[in-house]
């Protein structure tokens, strides 16, 4: 099922003894367009704390109610390695983090979680390199991929097409068993007023971070005709079909088959 990461927002984290807190926030890496935490913000349990929470300890992926539930305990998430929230999550963080909860690293391997695609299978402790190889790979991942992204910064980036603005960031469509994001919500207002399209992550040339700017490699003609997204509506296969033959681009699930 895709879903609005702005849905995400607000919803209460329950552990397997009582709530967390609240998802304040997503972080995704820009290289596999993938989620890989919930900033989750304990109000004052853990007085104001934010923690993060990996896909890995969701015990499922569809949210019940108001609540996405995780399998493990308050004191796990109360212990487990903090961080500074006005600086980026680095590679030195995630392996420490990776390290406490006995996952898998998601970086390692061919498929979108190391060696699972999604983060609810294969998620068993893989051996790891010794402290040597740890510190030569962490320092590879930080200077080809130095931080993780929020999903709140992103929001109202521009997006440029090959030949004129498109509009601006929205929001984003995750995919709720994966944790890949699918599409990048865009609003057209600045040109074409009240409709708005959806982009897959695949069709980006590049993003400069720096500018909060989203160079994708589509002309706004194509955007302006591209099937409209309606966020009252379910985005269903049938629709991504559409949308992938009016871009004449291979589907995304036609890849992942052939990739598995």
């Amino acid at each position: 099922m895709l879903r609005a990461i702005s849905t995400l927002k607000g919803l209460t984290v329950s552990a397997i003894d009582g709530d967390i807190g609240s998802v304040y926030d997503v972080y995704f890496d820009g290289l596999r367009w993938t989620v890989r935490y919930l900033v989750v913000d304990t109000g004052t349990w853990l007085s104001g704390r934010r923690v993060l929470i990996s896909p890995m300890s969701l015990r499922a992926a569809d949210v019940v109610g108001d609540r996405l539930n995780v399998g493990i305990s308050k004191a796990q998430v109360e212990q487990s390695p903090s961080w500074d929230t006005d600086k980026p999550v680095s590679r030195q963080h995630e392996i420490a983090y990776s390290r406490y909860h006995d996952y898998p690293y998601y970086w390692t391997g061919p498929a979108r979680w190391g060696l699972g695609w999604d983060p609810f299978t294969g998620v068993a402790p893989i051996p790891r390199p010794g402290p040597v190889e740890e510190e030569i790979l962490a320092r590879e991942r930080e200077s080809a991929d130095p931080s993780l992204h929020s999903a709140r910064d992103v929001i109202g980036y521009y997006l440029q097409a090959s030949d004129d603005d498109v509009g601006h960031v929205e929001d984003f469509l995750v995919d709720d068993r994966t944790w890949a994001i699918r599409y990048m919500v865009v609003d057209t207002r600045n040109w074409l007023p009240g409709r708005k399209v959806v982009i897959s992550p695949g069709w980006i040339k590049t993003v400069s971070w720096d500018d909060s700017r989203v160079y994708v490699d589509l002309s706004r003609a194509q955007v302006e005709a591209a099937p409209e997204y309606d966020a009252n509506v379910p985005m269903e296969r049938a629709h991504e079909v559409r949308l992938y033959e009016h871009y004449r681009r291979p589907k995304y699930w036609d890849e992942e088959r052939e990739r598995r």
